[in-house]
C-alpha cells in the first residue's frame, strides 16, 4: 500500500505563491519517484487574509493545520501592512503552538553559483537557533513614549527546559556530522540571561564527551562567517543571534534565495513547519523570477524529517546539478526563471 503524506500548503504573501507552487512540483516528483504519495491542502493565511479579515489565520486556523504531517510555508508580509504584525500574528503563533523550538537551517557551497568569498575552500554547517524563547518572546511594554522620558522595554526569556532541549539538539545533531558544536554567546555584556545560558549549554555538553565543544562570542561569530566559514559545523545560538547569523550564512552561500529552513518539533508531536529564510520580497512578485532554490531545500528538509532521506538527497542533488549546468536564477545572475527552474529540476531527479 502506498504511504501518502499530507502536507498544509501556506504560500502567504508576495513571492510565496510562485515558490510554493514550484517547490510542490518537485516535491510531489521526487515522492513519485521514491515510490509514495503527497496531498496537499491550500490554505491563504498571511497579510492578504488580515487584509480581508482582520486576523492572519482563522480562530481555528493552529487546530487546522495540526492534523497535517508537515506545513509548507511560503512567506509572510505586503508593505500596507505593519511590519510588526506578521511574526507575531502568524509566524511565532505557529512555532510556539506547536513547540517547533528547533528552527534549523543549514549552509553550504552550491555548485555552480559564485559565491562572494574570495576563498574557494568549501563550508558546510547548520545553524541550530532555538526558535521559541530568548530575545524574541515579545514580553515588554512601551511607557510614556510620546513623553521626554518615555521607554520602550522588551524582555528575554531563557528557560532551563528550552536551553536543555535546544541544546541537546544541537549535540545529537552534531554526532552524526563533524562532531563540533560552536555556541554563541554575549555573556561578557548580558550578564544575567546569556551567562545561564552559557551554564546550562556547558552542563549538556558534559553529556557528550564525544563532541568538542567551544563558546564563542556573537562578534567574534559574525567575523569567523566571512573570513573562515569552513571552521563551523553546529552553530547553536539565541533566537535572535540565530536570526542574524543564518541570513548572513544565506549572503555566504551568494544569496538569501538559496537558504533553505526547518522550524522542526523533533519529537513529532506537532507538524514541523518548512520556509525558505527569505522575505515576501513583495517588489519582484509576480513576474515569476523569484529564486526557488531555498525552497526546493526546505522541502528537503521536509522529507528528510518524514523519514524519507532518500527522497531529500535526489532533490539536493537534482537541484546541484541544475545550477551547476548553468541554469541560475536571476538573483545571482542568471535568467532562469522560478517555473523553468523547478523544470530542470525535475528533469534531474
Amino acid at each position: 500500500m502506498t504511504k501518502n503524506y499530507h502536507i498544509a500548503a501556506v504560500p502567504g504573501d508576495g513571492i510565496g505563491h510562485e515558490i510554493v507552487p514550484a517547490g510542490s512540483r518537485v516535491l510531489e516528483a521526487a515522492a513519485s519517484a521514491s515510490g509514495f504519495g503527497m496531498h496537499f491542502d491550500h490554505f491563504d493565511y498571511g497579510a492578504g487574509y488580515y487584509k480581508k479579515h482582520g486576523v492572519f489565520m482563522p480562530a481555528d486556523g493552529l487546530a487546522t493545520l495540526k492534523d497535517y504531517d508537515a506545513i509548507l510555508f511560503g512567506a509572510v508580509g505586503l508593505p500596507d501592512v505593519d511590519d510588526t504584525l506578521p511574526a507575531k500574528d502568524y509566524t511565532f503563533r505557529v512555532r510556539t503552538h506547536f513547540e517547533q523550538y528547533v528552527n534549523y537551517r543549514p549552509v553550504r557551497n552550491w555548485k555552480g553559483v559564485q559565491r562572494p568569498l574570495r576563498s574557494k575552500q568549501p563550508f558546510d554547517f547548520v545553524v541550530v537557533r532555538e526558535n521559541t524563547e530568548g530575545e524574541f518572546v515579545q514580553v515588554g511594554s512601551q511607557v510614556k513614549p510620546d513623553s521626554a522620558d518615555g521607554m520602550g522595554i522588551d524582555t528575554s526569556i531563557f528557560t532551563r527546559k528550552g536551553i536543555e532541549r535546544i541544546a541537546h539538539y544541537a549535540f545529537r545533531l552534531a554526532r552524526t556530522r563533524r562532531k563540533h558544536v560552536t555556541t554563541v554567546t554575549k555573556s561578557n555584556t548580558l550578564i544575567n540571561s546569556l551567562t545561564y545560558w552559557d551554564r546550562v549549554i556547558g552542563e549538556v555538553a558534559g553529556q557528550y564527551l564525544d563532541v568538542e565543544h567551544r563558546y564563542m562570542y556573537i562578534d567574534a561569530t559574525s567575523a569567523n562567517f566571512v573570513l573562515k566559514p569552513w571552521i563551523f559545523d553546529v552553530v547553536l545560538t539565541s533566537n535572535l543571534f540565530g536570526d542574524i547569523l543564518s541570513d548572513l550564512g544565506g549572503a555566504l552561500m551568494g544569496s538569501l534565495g538559496l537558504g533553505g529552513s526547518g522550524n522542526i518539533n523533533p519529537e513529532k508531536e506537532y507538524p514541523s513547519m518548512f520556509e525558505p529564510i527569505h522575505g515576501s520580497a513583495p517588489d519582484i512578485a509576480g513576474k515569476g523570477i523569484s529564486n526557488p532554490v531555498g525552497m526546493f531545500w526546505s522541502v528537503a528538509l521536509m522529507l528528510e524529517h518524514l523519514g524519507e532521506s532518500e527522497a531529500a538527497n535526489a532533490i539536493m542533488e537534482a537541484t546541484d546539478k541544475t545550477l551547476a549546468a548553468g541554469y541560475l536564477p536571476v538573483d545571482i545572475g542568471g535568467s532562469t526563471g522560478t517555473e523553468a527552474l523547478a523544470d530542470k529540476v525535475i528533469q534531474h531527479l
